[in-house]
Order: C-alpha cells, then sequence, then structure tokens
C-alpha cells in the first residue's frame, strides 16, 4: 500500500503541533508496515460509508479511505475532526 495525501490532510497537518506531527509520521510507518499494529486501532468509521479511523493519540485522529492500492488520507486533527469530513 501506498499514501496520498489530500489537500485538506496537508492543510491539518500543517496547523498541528510539532510533536503531534511526529507522531503522526510515526503511526503512517505502522499503517504502511501494518494496519493492524494495535496501537493504530484502525476501524470503520460507523454510519460513514467507506471511511475508516486511525489514533495518532488518545485526542488526535487521522480519517482515511481505501482507494486501490492507495490509503487516501482525508484529514487530521482532535477527535471530532469526524465531524468535519
Amino acid at each position: 500500500m501506498r499514501i496520498r495525501r489530500t489537500d485538506r490532510f496537508k492543510k491539518d497537518y500543517q496547523k498541528l503541533p510539532a510533536d503531534i506531527q511526529q507522531r503522526v509520521d510515526e503511526k503512517l510507518r505502522f499503517l504502511l508496515r501494518d494496519p493492524r499494529y494495535p496501537s493504530l486501532r484502525v476501524h470503520k468509521l460507523g454510519g460513514m460509508e467507506g471511511l475508516w479511523e486511525f489514533s495518532v493519540t488518545m485526542n488526535y485522529r487521522v480519517i482515511f479511505e481505501i482507494e486501490g492500492e492507495y490509503y487516501v488520507l482525508l484529514g487530521v486533527g482532535p477527535h471530532r475532526i469526524v465531524d468535519r469530513i
């Protein structure tokens, strides 16, 4: 699998504190190696067809979808980011 970042994701990412950006980068490496890595807690978003989420920290999430061989990153931010997608 490969990663594709949307403009929205890039904008969200730039707004994050530097330490959270580093955690996002680390979690993306885990996602590429093993999407079942325990600390990611990857799961489908209920009521939102085709959308997935993984944890960066207890307070930050990444929302993504899967298109062919790509994880398409849609947004990153506090847990309430789901409300903006």
